[in-house]
């Protein structure tokens, strides 16, 4: 499971590359861990209720916010105090009302992300991998909110491609294609466009480079 990440961007970069309002939103760059606050993308129609806008004349421009990644389980989940930071169902009673309207769903600024791989290092330590997009230095991971006591997100995930696959891995996060048709797919589209979107990002579009953590 993914459970750190990195924005090496401040927020007003971020803002321009995704055609976002930044508002006041003081990110400088730097890690993202579960429990923090990151800058996530929102379709701005987080205030507005009832059915979503008809034609690209409606849309209201996208709105740059900060939200706490981690949102809190469902009364009936065995570990009531650990956030829920991915989802790994989309169908699942907890996540599919929020999925199937599109003002929840977001997108999640990123640069890069950890993942443990199944070797072992020279000192005998599991090896680490930052994971980048070769044709995407930032790219947006599809994300979903929610409101409770803190306004937080998720990460969407997918099963993963072959390059993750060789590390060790079964899952990734799920990597938006760089355009903006895409990005608005996710953040304005039906449910049953969008979902189409959770898919494996191409291995061959990615890079796995072992590191030492936090470095």
């Amino acid at each position: 499971m993914t459970a750190l990440y990195r924005l090496d961007a401040p927020a007003a970069a971020v803002a321009a590359q995704f055609c976002a309002r930044a508002g006041d939103d003081p990110w400088a760059g730097g890690y993202v861990a579960p429990g923090s606050f990151a800058p996530v993308i929102t379709a701005g129609r987080e205030f507005v209720a009832g059915p979503g806008p008809k034609s690209q004349a409606e849309l209201q421009p996208r709105r740059m916010i900060p939200r706490l990644w981690g949102v809190p389980p469902p009364p009936a989940a065995a570990d009531s105090g650990r956030a829920v930071l991915t989802v790994r169902n989309p169908d699942s009673p907890f996540w599919i009302g929020n999925l199937r309207n599109s003002e929840f769903r977001c997108l999640a600024p990123s640069t890069s992300w950890f993942e443990w791989g199944a070797g072992i290092d020279v000192e005998g330590r599991r090896e680490r991998f930052a994971i980048t997009c070769k044709d995407q230095p930032l790219f947006a991971l599809a994300g979903v909110w929610k409101d409770s006591e803190v306004p937080s997100f998720a990460l969407l995930t997918c099963p993963a491609n072959a390059l993750l696959r060789s590390i060790g891995r079964e899952r990734m996060p799920v990597v938006l294609p760089a355009t903006m048709a895409a990005q608005d797919q996710w953040l304005h589209g039906g449910w049953d466009k969008a979902q189409a979107l959770v898919t494996p990002f191409p291995a061959e579009h990615l890079e796995a480079r072992l590191i030492d953590l936090f470095t």
